[in-house]
């Protein structure tokens, strides 16, 4: 594992903190391998109930390391596409697995989320923002197009004209501005910000964790299911849920008018 990204585990949530903070936390190929191989062992870890992604030295992530994409600008045109391409695709297995683990993933941001931080942030199935973070999806600026799956989550948080004024004029949207269009579920005070992502973390940790994953199953596909897919897909993940512990200490908590205390399976 990579000093570019740090990942600890305690009481159920897992912390995964981008941590190049002299460049406001750019992606590095090390630090994309790492959140990789992290995020694979974290679907697969019972043990862990709810995941936090946030960054190092007060900015959540600045995108790409494009200064390093400087590298780049001896090589053929064809040689570029090939590359570029490779290494956009190359993300999409840990994008998928975020969208796919049954554990809330919750996006912490302080600072800067902007270009490839800000589609990472998306991704995320809840966001927490201090007030001093701010929000740019910026690869117009370098004459790009979006990638970590911002072009999926955008339109769907915003809807498509915003979306496309958004990406086609790229500015800097302040913390309260991105709580008004849906990018962010809640913003706090900067000072208060990792107390209260503890909070929502373990409360979550805490929670029936199949359910939460058939809850997460269910809100992506309904953007492409018809209804009677989505019907049949609500009727299994209630199956799914009603085999579970945690469904019977739910039903009995309940019955027992008492807060329930849930196990995760």
């Amino acid at each position: 594992m990579t000093d570019h990204l740090l990942f600890t585990k305690h009481e159920g949530v897992a912390e995964l903190v981008m941590n190049r903070p002299k460049v406001r936390n750019a992606m590095s190929l090390d630090m994309r391998q790492a959140m990789f191989d992290a995020i694979g062992e974290i679907e697969q870890d019972p043990e862990i109930r709810c995941v936090v992604l946030k960054g190092a030295g007060g900015h959540f992530m600045a995108g790409g390391d494009v200064k390093g994409f400087a590298d780049f600008k001896e090589m053929t045109a064809k040689e570029r596409a090939i590359y570029f391409e490779h290494r956009v695709a190359a993300l999409q297995p840990m994008l998928l697995a975020l969208q796919r683990m049954p554990k809330p993933v919750i996006a912490s941001v302080e600072g800067g989320a902007v270009g490839a931080g800000m589609s990472f942030m998306m991704a995320c199935d809840l966001a927490i923002a201090a007030d001093n973070a701010f929000f740019k999806f910026s690869y117009a600026a370098i004459g790009a197009s979006p990638d970590g799956s911002g072009s999926y989550y955008l339109p769907r948080l915003v809807g498509l004209r915003k979306a496309m004024e958004i990406s086609l004029m790229p500015e800097i949207i302040k913390a309260e501005a991105a709580k008004d269009l849906g990018l962010v579920n809640w913003v706090v005070p900067t000072k208060d910000l990792l107390e209260q992502t503890k909070t929502l973390a373990q409360r979550l940790a805490n929670g029936p964790t199949t359910g939460y994953g058939c809850i997460k199953e269910l809100m992506y596909a309904s953007h492409a299911n018809s209804l009677p897919m989505q019907l049949s897909l609500e009727a299994k993940n209630w199956g799914r849920c009603a085999a579970t512990q945690d469904w019977l200490e739910g039903i009995t908590s309940f019955t027992e008018k008492r807060q329930p205390q849930y196990k995760g399976y």
